[in-house]
């Protein structure tokens, strides 16, 4: 698909000069630059529904299985 973008000209002469440097057509560095910034938010996405879901979720260890622990541990000294 075509699209029309406006970009600051300093920012197109950079990324001109990258797509030259790494061999790629303008549209080439374009398109991976959109694709690596949708992959990043998706990411970020992700990590706030997690942080949404286990907010309300007790993060501490049951006594019971701190004690269980504790006894498993060798004291002997490495």
């Amino acid at each position: 698909m075509k699209t029309a973008i406006s970009l600051p000209d300093e920012l197109f002469l950079s990324a001109n000069e990258l797509a030259k440097r790494q061999g790629v057509s303008r549209s080439e560095l374009y398109a991976t630059a959109v694709s690596e910034y949708l992959a990043k938010h998706r990411d970020e996405d992700v990590t706030s529904k997690l942080n949404e879901v286990f907010a309300h979720e007790p993060s501490g260890l049951d006594p019971a299985l701190r004690a269980a622990q504790a006894r498993s541990v060798n004291s002997n000294k490495w």
